[in-house]
């Protein structure tokens, strides 16, 4: 059973789903296994715990 950890900033509820439904897809159609068997698991990070290049993602 795939577990698929996405790791983001926060996001609308409608753009996780369809998230989640196309990275099962692809894991369906890639290794011919069934939806059910995938799991995707989503982390969101506020802004000020994330940064990029040295910089926080709330002071970007």
């Amino acid at each position: 059973m795939p577990i698929v950890t996405v790791q983001q900033g926060p996001r609308d509820i409608e753009l996780k789903r369809q998230l989640v439904r196309r990275i099962t897809d692809a894991f369906v159609d890639s290794l011919q296994i069934p939806a059910d068997s995938v799991q995707v698991w989503i982390q969101e990070y506020p802004a000020d715990n994330w940064a990029a290049a040295g910089v926080l993602r709330s002071d970007a």
